[in-house]
């Protein structure tokens, strides 16, 4: 689930682990001897994988057993186990049923769409994003991606069209599928992407979210809200000159009725 718990999670999961993002907290003996790096991350005394030879962790892999009923339910009661959840709906998934999501719009079921996730912390103001999903209304989708997702999906948002309402798009790196849905959807409606019915509220934590952000600014895309603090690089002058062009703001961790009200005003 969320990156915060895998030290409990990878305790007690028996298999072999590949970490492909910084998302990393340092091993401990209980799974170190079963755990590889590869692409960016790295940690000390951890295998790195290069050159795409998985063959080390594959070996390790059919070496160890399967997860038994005791680890798993150890892992139940450690209380960091989801409910069941549908995934898989990066952007080739979504465009698969791109129709019903075009019709949707043109019929008037489905008048708004929220992007709701990105990267996830401890603070408690980040039930801000919980509570705003749960307040969407039911002729809206959510699309949601990277830990900020797993604040979201312990909540049953119904369906709508055919489709679960809540759409898990993948991890903070599937967060091009976001953006190719919208140019998708711009292309199929014959508007550009800022005359979609998007909002945004993008969860920050670190450097990755600051990836996310600058591809939603080139797309031109208006009134994005971020939090649950605005992060120490936006200094007064630069989020003064983010605002006035872009409509960038913080979130109102406190009343996030109220930023639901300006969003489905389009502010």
């Amino acid at each position: 689930t969320h990156w915060r718990n895998q030290l409990e999670e990878f305790r007690h999961f028996t298999g072999a682990i590949l970490m492909t993002t910084n998302c990393l907290r340092p091993p401990t003996r209980k799974y170190s001897d079963r755990i590889w790096t590869a692409g960016p991350v790295g940690f000390p005394k951890i295998p790195h994988i290069s050159s795409n030879d998985f063959s080390p962790l594959i070996e390790k892999a059919l070496s160890l057993p399967a997860l038994d009923s005791a680890n798993a339910e150890a892992l139940r009661r450690s209380g960091t186990a989801s409910p069941k959840m549908t995934v898989g709906f990066g952007h080739e998934a979504v465009l698969g049923v791109a129709d019903k999501v075009v019709g949707a719009i043109k019929a008037g079921a489905l008048k708004h769409v929220f992007v709701i996730g990105g990267c996830d912390g401890t603070e408690g103001s980040r039930s801000y994003f919980t509570d705003l999903a749960r307040s969407t209304p039911p002729d809206s989708l959510i699309l949601t991606l990277g830990c900020g997702k797993f604040r979201l999906l312990d909540t049953d948002h119904g369906t709508i069209g055919g489709l679960p309402r809540l759409l898990d798009m993948g991890q903070c790196n599937d967060s091009y599928s976001a953006i190719v849905v919208a140019v998708k959807l711009a292309e199929a409606l014959e508007c550009t992407v800022h005359d979609l019915p998007l909002h945004f509220a993008v969860s920050w934590f670190e450097q990755k979210a600051v990836a996310v952000l600058l591809s939603l600014l080139h797309l031109n895309l208006k009134n994005i809200r971020i939090g649950p603090a605005v992060p120490a690089f936006l200094t007064p002058r630069v989020a003064a000159v983010l605002g006035d062009k872009f409509g960038l703001q913080g979130v109102d961790v406190d009343h996030e009725d109220d930023d639901l009200a300006k969003m489905l005003q389009g502010r």
